[in-house]
């Protein structure tokens, strides 16, 4: 109350039981529904944003039990109060037990007599601060005695302001219980004057909002999880996009192997990232001259994302580009690549196509790993090319991977890929949704053509994992 308020308090009405009856009605059906919806809620301590959301759920809970509670106290009106300054104070008596089926209150109510040092409490009080309800309510004096030691210096500033300045109470301070159990408190209070304008008593509500404060550290610290968490997650994206950008070949646009003489494959690439996902996955294309006048073409996928995945798929990359420059041909690639994924440290799966282009032939030499066999266009027509014998990388060890050879001719087209550029999980429709574009790919004139044909197709489907395309074009 402001600071004007004399000790003449007149006693505060009771409001129309009804009202408030019908209130707390509304209060408990929407506690329950928030509750149906919070044990309905998942719950994987693992992930941060399902902690922030079960804490917020829980914060709402606490919050409508008080004021459940508070409206149960504002329908049965104020507990009884000790007499005014000047007169004879009330005969003390042990307060009343709280009613039997009713919420257990978190909030309290005190008043400290001045002139005569008596105190009172309401049994909601008794019932915060763990006391004996046939015990003595305590003077200002002896309440610090409840209080932790740190916060003692705040409940004496609070105390003080209000008796001597006649300010209004606005603070938490921590008790410890009987028990040992240390309850969080706020207490919100003001004085009352006598008619010469001193200080008569003080007027205090205490509620206990410690499952609240819990809540909020709760709420507090999920949300910091989650924060470092996202954190976390872009820093390990940036440096996933970064590894992958080193990694894969700088060329943008066409490319012709060899450089140098009249049997040359023009070439052309894209990447496409997840729709779903932020996370940069292990694929990866390539094309590179070789020192014997050929030409190194794969594609390759490493399961799962992120920065591991990104550095497993350039270690792949290397070893791929290592061997091939040391001339070994495709079976033996692969089956040393699944002895590199067979010795690492964790565990990892991949699937790989590696082709070797003899452009004084125009033999095509490949072997692949569990993955999508290339597609060959020619006169308008496609065809996916045999696939020789090969398992998954990493799948088991020993694998022996098998080789097949491809005469191609003056204007063919090769288009490699890894799962993902066309939505759907079975290869062999995804493969005819492909070679469906072979009319398109005839009236196209280089590779970066057919890569935008593809784009126009593919390019703005919905993917639920990262996919990449490379065409190889036969000039004449």
């Amino acid at each position: 109350m402001p600071s004007h308020l004399s000790a003449d308090r007149p006693a505060a009405q009771p409001p129309e039981r009804g009202s408030v009856d019908a209130l707390i009605s509304q209060t408990r059906r929407l506690k329950g529904d928030v509750d149906a919806v919070r044990r309905d809620a998942p719950s994987d301590d693992s992930d941060p944003q399902e902690r922030w959301q079960r804490a917020l759920y829980d914060l709402a809970l606490h919050q409508l039990s008080d004021l459940d509670a508070h409206l149960a106290q504002l329908r049965d009106g104020p507990p009884p109060v000790p007499s005014a300054a000047g007169a004879e104070p009330a005969a003390r008596t042990a307060p009343p037990a709280p009613r039997r089926g009713s919420l257990l209150s978190r909030v309290g109510s005190a008043e400290w007599n001045l002139l005569t040092d008596e105190a009172s409490w309401s049994a909601e009080l008794y019932e915060i601060l763990g006391r004996d309800r046939t015990a003595p309510p305590l003077t200002l004096d002896e309440l610090p005695s409840l209080v932790l030691d740190e916060d003692k210096p705040k409940l004496t500033v609070m105390v003080t302001d209000c008796l001597v300045d006649a300010q209004r109470i606005d603070g938490e301070f921590r008790v410890v219980r009987p028990d040992g159990e240390v309850r969080t408190v706020h207490m919100m209070g003001e004085p009352v004057l006598a008619a010469d304008g001193s200080t008569a008593s003080m007027w205090a509500v205490l509620r206990d909002v410690s499952e609240l404060r819990r809540s909020e550290r709760a709420v507090s610290e999920t949300r910091d999880s989650l924060r470092r968490h996202q954190q976390h997650a872009e820093s390990e994206h940036r440096l996933a996009v970064e590894l992958q950008e080193a990694v894969l070949p700088p060329w943008r646009g066409s490319l012709r192997l060899p450089h140098q003489g009249a049997e040359t494959l023009d070439l052309a690439a894209h990447y496409l990232p997840s729709s779903s996902s932020a996370m940069i996955g292990g694929d990866w294309y390539d094309a590179l001259e070789l020192a014997d006048g050929e030409t190194l073409l794969s594609v390759g996928d490493l399961t799962g994302h992120g920065v591991a995945v990104a550095s497993g798929m350039a270690t792949l990359l290397g070893a791929v580009r290592g061997m091939a420059m040391a001339g070994t041909q495709p079976g033996r690639l692969m089956a040393l690549l699944n002895q590199l994924l067979d010795a690492t440290v964790q565990p990892a799966l991949g699937s790989a196509v590696c082709c070797r282009y003899r452009p004084e032939s125009r033999t095509l030499v490949w072997a692949q790993a569990g993955h999508p066999a290339p597609l060959l266009f020619r006169g308008g027509t496609g065809r996916r090319l045999h696939s020789p014998d090969g398992v998954l990388l990493g799948a088991t060890s020993g694998a022996v991977y098998a080789q097949a050879e491809e005469t191609l001719e003056p204007g063919d087209l090769l288009l490699l890929h890894t799962d993902g550029l066309v939505p759907g999980r079975d290869s062999a429709a995804a493969a005819n949704r492909l070679l469906d574009l072979a009319p398109r790919f005839e009236g196209a004139r280089t590779a970066q053509d057919c890569v935008r044909v593809v784009m126009e197709e593919f390019g703005e489907t919905e993917r639920e994992d990262n996919a990449c395309v490379l065409i190889a074009k036969v000039t004449s």
